[in-house]
């Protein structure tokens, strides 16, 4: 087989894939997009050209011989943005998981490495492919090496061969570097001839071959000022050929032999997915390989009754649910562990045990159980009460170390030295393979779990009080997790004919903006479909060609808003895809979760999910219904009380992280402003231009605003000019010039990143941790990365921890005023509640109180409220 090698230009393809693609974070808040994008390359590159042989070069730092001749070479580029940066380390992980080799030489370029191990590799007859953004690289080119150059996008690549470059520029690739010799390259700061383009470059070239011929010959040159500029910059000419030439022969140590490809570590490869965030590319490789597990030998009893000597005070109970949801799912087993044993009963034995029931419910009798809230959610569908839950594993484990991601029991189990159990996928199988084993296969793995956690609870209870945590889990948490337990059992109505109407109103409008778009473009075509948009767009009605892809023309939503103002159907079409998603996704998604209940949507909120505290929402997601469009806010027209004559009650915190950020950065401005009631982002404004309140534009408070929010995340100035359209330099100085009439922020800045490096962690208000191991690391991507989350951390969640115990002070006084008004939904910083009208008066005193006094800071927390007949006359 013909040996092929090929060389990626690393830093060139990353660069590529950061700017082709949105910023995209993962879970843990790290940015992904050119992680992601130089994946898909990756893969695309090793599926079409199956190297034998493969090494990806990146530049190892500043500064190259090259600044030697030049000091100015690439003096102006812009500094990489940082979101960019804390992506290499990463991309290097994505690599050593694949197995290629990567390599970088100090002092040296990519490019010359590249230039060096290709010219080994023709020598020794391989087959050589280049990949890479820079077009300099096209100078390697030869009969047995092509150079793909990567166009807009991230897999549409443009080849070429000695023969493509002579169609496009009509000379030879080694004659590359005479061109940009002469023309310059305003990319790498190399000056060239001033006023010699590429067309002259090559038309004297094609007369003269070099640009040391051409030197020698200038008086032959027609044209008076083109040969006075020649004549003046000779020597600029020539370093300028010199720094655009590749070297071939660098001090490479490796060999082209030792880049043989021999496969990626595909368990490697599915951790980093997985820790990133790549469920799309997980998919395609299937699911992780189980690992062989030493499982000790477990004892246990199968009941077909319980009595009251299976029924001890300090029990372990696990409940076995198979859906993923498991307000649907069905109770496949139970098990219990406690002194006296460990036990299994399937669902039929507890229904029809009377004992089993009384001491579930008896709130004195305290059980250990691992998720309480599933637990409580899906015996409660039994008409089975379970109170007296007074240890949750899952979420113990979470405040613990909510970096850790708790997937799945095991993996829980083993983090905190537990005897080893197997994977439910090792026992259930995966996929359309999953189903419950026989009896006796299942009890032993149900009484493994009920050990684990009569095992683990000890352990657990005694490092959250070593971390000063376990207030954090007995009163926050654990209670928490039984309030959401009532939520997700209460569920919220659905008007199901409002949801069938507002399908049908999109329907038409959908149909009336596709005769319009049909109208504007002169025919009929299926809207849809990219190709047929395409050849309408830039065909037909001639709008400029923004970005092509390897079946066409780029419609994508990007392309699409920076043509909104060449024709009058790109509105169109764009708020055609829009109403598309509200109807697909929102609408038909919504009505498929309706449950006959009552016609109610019952959402499972994720406690034990994100590292900041937040709680987000599933099955379905209650907390990202589109409100931008009017459309999208009209959903909410469809939820609805649950009893005649109730109201809904929305309430939320006004700012609630900017007024944090105020108490803990102790900043007298930010108290100052909040303690007089002051618009925050007015007085911003205020301080940073240096005006009064009435010299403050609408564009002033955008721009105060999004560095209000933006600046303790750590927003750089790359983050502010996209978000704002303006350039790196204003965004930077806009930056510092918050930070200088803000010093209390700047202080809280720099010292919580200072506590990070000496704790190891960050915490919030109520002692919720988040460890930043990176905060230390030599690597400066990783650690401004780590740096960001410590500035971020505290602030979010502290809100998160917040609004948690507003959730909790609520249900008490709802009880404690016997009301029937029942909390419904959290939506990040928003509490929505039904209510009867006759308590709707009270609940507009007690739910500001309630809210605002959660916690007590040294500003003011503000709550608004609203009410009406749905969540949208609520708002």
């Amino acid at each position: 087989m013909k040996k092929k090698l090929v060389l990626i230009d690393g830093n060139s393809i990353a660069y590529r894939a950061f700017f082709a693609l949105p910023l995209l974070n993962n879970d843990k808040g790290v940015h992904t997009n050119a992680v992601y994008g130089f994946t898909t390359m990756l893969q695309k590159i090793m599926t079409d050209e199956k190297p034998t042989h493969i090494l990806v070069a990146f530049d190892a730092g500043k500064t190259t011989f090259r600044h030697k001749t030049y000091g100015e070479y690439k003096g102006g580029r812009q500094k990489t943005p940082p979101e960019l940066s804390e992506q290499f380390p990463y991309i290097r992980e994505l690599l050593d998981a694949y197995q290629i080799p990567r390599y970088e030489l100090e002092n040296y370029e990519a490019d010359d490495i590249i230039g060096t191990l290709s010219l080994q590799a023709e020598k020794d007859g391989y087959e050589v492919k280049i990949i890479s953004g820079d077009k300099d690289l096209t100078q390697l080119s030869s009969e047995t090496t092509t150079v793909g150059i990567t166009r807009k996008g991230i897999t549409d690549i443009e080849m070429y061969t000695p023969e493509h470059i002579m169609e496009k520029w009509e000379i030879t690739p080694d004659r590359i570097i005479d061109m940009k010799g002469l023309m310059g390259d305003s990319s790498d700061n190399i000056p060239g001839v001033p006023g010699v383009g590429e067309k002259t470059a090559i038309k004297l070239l094609k007369q003269f071959g070099t640009i040391e011929k051409l030197l020698d010959s200038i008086d032959e040159v027609s044209g008076k000022k083109l040969k006075e500029k020649l004549e003046e910059n000779k020597d600029q000419a020539v370093m300028s050929k010199e720094l655009a030439t590749i070297l071939r022969e660098a001090p490479v140590k490796v060999t082209v032999e030792e880049l043989n490809y021999e496969g990626s570590d595909d368990k490697k490869l599915k951790e980093f997915f997985k820790e990133l965030g790549f469920n799309s590319l997980l998919e395609k490789m299937g699911e992780t390989v189980e690992e062989e597990q030493d499982l000790q030998d477990v004892s246990f009893e199968i009941l077909t009754e319980i009595n009251d000597g299976h029924l001890k005070e300090d029990s372990s109970l696990y409940i076995e649910v198979m859906e993923d949801n498991y307000f649907n799912g069905e109770i496949v087993g139970i098990s219990m562990r406690n002194q006296s044993g460990n036990y299994f009963f399937t669902l039929e034995t507890a229904l029809s045990s009377k004992a089993f029931k009384e001491w579930a419910a008896d709130e004195s009798i305290k059980k250990s159980v691992y998720d309480a809230k599933m637990s409580i959610v899906s015996l409660r569908r039994q008409d089975i009460k379970l109170n007296g839950v007074d240890f949750d594993l899952l979420i113990a484990s979470y405040i613990l170390n909510p970096a850790e991601s708790a997937d799945d029991f095991a993996s829980v189990a083993k983090r905190h030295g537990a005897s080893a159990i197997e994977s439910d996928e090792a026992v259930y199988g995966k996929g359309a393979k999953r189903k419950v084993p026989a009896e006796e296969k299942l009890a032993e793995h149900l009484a493994r779990k009920a050990n684990v956690v009569y095992e683990l609870k000890s352990i657990c209870e005694e490092s959250l009080k070593e971390n000063d945590q376990y207030q954090l889990f007995t009163d926050l948490e654990l209670p928490l997790a039984i309030i959401l337990a009532d939520m997700e059992y209460t569920g919220v109505a659905v008007d199901v004919d409002r949801l069938k109407e507002m399908k049908e109103e999109l329907a038409n409008r959908l149909d009336e903006m596709e005769k319009k778009i049909h109208e504007l473009a002169g025919e009929v075509f299926n809207i849809n479909s990219p190709k047929q948009l395409g050849v309408v767009l830039f065909e037909k009605l001639e709008l400029p060609v923004i970005k092509k892809t390897k079946t066409g023309y780029s419609t994508s939503a990007d392309v699409l808003e920076k043509l909104q103002s060449k024709h009058e159907i790109v509105e169109h079409i764009l708020n055609y895809r829009q109403l598309g998603k509200l109807q697909s996704t929102y609408i038909e998604g919504l009505l498929k979760v309706v449950h006959d209940d009552g016609h109610k949507v019952h959402t499972r909120f994720n406690q034990a999910l994100t590292q900041t505290g937040r709680l987000s929402s599933t099955d379905p997601n209650l907390q990202n219904i589109p409100i931008r469009l009017e459309e999208g806010r009209k959903i909410r027209q469809a939820f609805v009380p649950s009893e005649k004559n109730w109201l809904m009650f929305a309430a939320d915190y006004s700012q609630i992280e900017l007024r944090v950020l105020a108490h803990i950065a102790g900043d007298e401005k930010l108290i100052h402003a909040f303690n007089e009631g002051m618009d925050i982002h007015t007085k911003t404004a205020m301080d940073v231009f240096h005006v009064d309140a009435d010299s403050v534009t609408s564009n002033m408070r955008r721009h105060a605003k999004a560095v209000n929010f933006g600046i303790v995340y750590g927003i750089s100035d790359f983050g502010l000019s996209q978000s704002l359209g303006i350039t790196r330099k204003e965004a930077g100085e806009f930056i510092q010039r918050y930070l200088d009439s803000y010093p209390g922020v700047k202080e809280y800045m720099d010292d919580i990143i200072s506590e990070a490096k000496q704790k190891g962690f960050v915490k919030t208000l109520l002692q919720r941790r988040r460890y930043i191991p990176e905060i230390t690391s030599r690597n400066f991507n990783l650690r401004s990365f780590a740096e960001r989350t410590a500035m971020n951390t505290p602030i979010q969640g502290s809100a998160a921890d917040i609004i948690k115990k507003a959730m909790i002070d609520m249900a008490e006084r709802l009880e404690k005023e016997n009301l029937q008004s029942r909390l419904l939904l959290q939506v990040h910083d928003e509490l929505i509640f039904e209510a009867p009208e006759e308590e709707i008066e009270r609940l507009k005193e007690i739910v500001p109180d309630v809210m605002e006094n959660a916690v007590e800071l040294n500003v003011p927390l503000k709550v608004d409220y609203s009410y009406g007949p749905t969540w949208y006359d609520a708002k």
